[in-house]
């Protein structure tokens, strides 16, 4: 690796212009001459939650036999194919499977509650509380997982964490069973009675991450403008690149072209939506595109550049809304999502699920790609993040949070060996296995979190 001596740029180097301000990703110019990144920058674990409604097919009786969701054997020499988890197995080396555990803050607790499972469900994900019944704004459940990370190892970060999603999640008030609509629309809880909302919209969160018009009428005049933001900081990168050395500066090219390539795709979303074609989603907003596909893949975008520029390092992104009843072609199943998920123990009806649950698994290797080929000093991004992916639901045919699907993915600083399936003992807490992951991102003074019980062993028997 190549410094430039004497010279030194501050991680936190912006370019600035009228109405845009971009940070910088990671440069061999901002670590001082003759030292290591290692040794010399401190580097929190970058933290992904990811949250898919309605459970699994693996989590009923039938689909459980099957192996639809968790791989037949424990340990490391696992057989990926049967499952929906397929799609990670270029990824194995660096996933851990957790099968299981239960999510009892979901269940409901006295008679009242029974039924609002999937008013109650998403809150309970990443706090692992109970949720307090409630069609006001007397809400309360819990501090949740990212929260807790982004409140430690975030507040030096222009943004201490972002929280995306894809599905509408703008319903006020009481949705159903007593249950105030924030519960089913958000998965970030700042404290048990503030949660955090969550950025539906592409270009809404672009213009978050970089700084694209300060007030909503400089954003709106931008808007109406071919110009990119990039054409905003020409001078600075120009006089910028001229002190850089030859790595840096195809380094800085690459880093602008990728923020470029995803303005134009938001811009070709929002021309598309705005030119009076009939949509497949009329009640998003127009820079929300109506293929889920393109819509996963942008946000995923976003969360990259987000962790390359260091904007931020904590991230909730929340698949979908519980209920919803939205079809995806891409899955091959032409039925939507809730239907499908009552398959009424129909066996082919749980196979049809568990396809749907193999396309959304699908859309994750894109971002798994993108962090890997983007490197960090001496390692890549995926090395230095962790993913988790699950559900607070178990089977939904009879709304259960038994054997709820999870699984982590990302090296997470050298904290997470992959390739590696645990089973959880029955009624294991999710929560035990939410501490552990808390001690691995390096909050090791927590003792408890939630209603877990122990620390949860990460780790293939025969290693113990």
């Amino acid at each position: 690796m190549d410094f430039i001596t004497g010279k030194h740029l501050s991680r936190r180097t912006f370019l600035r212009g009228v109405g845009a301000t971009v940070a910088l990703p990671f440069l061999d110019a901002m670590t001082p001459a003759g030292r290591l990144w290692a040794r010399d920058v401190a580097d929190p674990t970058r933290l992904v939650c990811i949250e898919m409604v309605h459970g699994s097919a693996g989590s009923s009786g039938w689909g459980a036999d099957q192996n639809l969701w968790s791989p037949a054997t424990v340990g490391r020499d696992f057989d990926l194919s049967p499952s929906a988890l397929s799609p990670l197995e270029p990824y194995r080396d660096q996933l851990t499977i957790i099968s299981d555990t239960d999510v009892r803050g979901a269940e409901a607790v006295i008679p009242k509650e029974i039924g609002g499972d999937h008013f109650r469900s998403s809150a309970t994900f990443l706090t692992q509380g109970h949720p307090k019944q409630t069609e006001s704004s007397d809400v309360h459940v819990g501090v949740s997982l990212d929260q807790i990370h982004a409140q430690r190892f975030g507040q030096d970060t222009p943004i201490p964490s972002m929280q995306l999603c894809i599905e509408n999640v703008d319903q006020a008030g009481g949705c159903a069973y007593g249950y105030a609509c924030v519960y089913t629309d958000t998965i970030s809880w700042a404290s048990p009675t503030q949660p955090l909302p969550m950025i539906r919209d592409p270009r809404v969160a672009f213009d978050q991450l970089f700084g694209a018009g300060g007030t909503p009428e400089a954003r709106a005049a931008r808007r109406r403008s071919s110009a990119s933001i990039l054409d905003f900081i020409t001078g600075e990168v120009a006089q910028l690149k001229r002190d850089l050395d030859p790595s840096d500066r195809r380094r800085m090219d690459q880093y602008l072209e990728n923020i470029r390539e995803i303005e134009r795709r938001i811009q070709k979303v929002v021309e598309r939506n705005a030119s009076g074609e009939v949509r497949a989603l009329p009640e998003a907003p127009a820079g929300v595109p109506d293929s889920f596909d393109e819509h996963v893949k942008l946000m995923f975008d976003l969360q990259a550049l987000a962790f390359e520029s260091d904007m931020t390092r904590v991230f909730s992104f929340k698949l979908g809304r519980d209920a919803s009843g939205r079809v995806y072609p891409g899955s091959g199943i032409d039925k939507g999502f809730h239907p499908a998920s009552h398959h009424g123990d129909n066996e082919q009806n749980i196979a049809d699920f568990a396809e749907i649950n193999r396309y959304h698994v699908g859309m994750v290797p894109y971002f798994l790609d993108r962090l890997k080929t983007t490197m960090e000093g001496d390692a890549n991004l995926l090395d230095k993040t962790m993913i988790l992916y699950g559900s607070p639901m178990g089977d939904p045919n009879v709304h259960n949070h038994k054997r709820c699907p999870l699984f982590v993915v990302g090296g997470a600083n050298g904290q997470l060996d992959g390739n590696l399936h645990v089973r959880a003992a029955p009624e294991t807490p999710m929560a035990n296995v939410m501490l552990s992951l808390m001690h691995k991102l390096g909050h090791d003074d927590l003792e408890t979190f939630a209603d877990s019980t122990a620390p949860f062993a990460l780790q293939a028997a025969t290693d113990q």
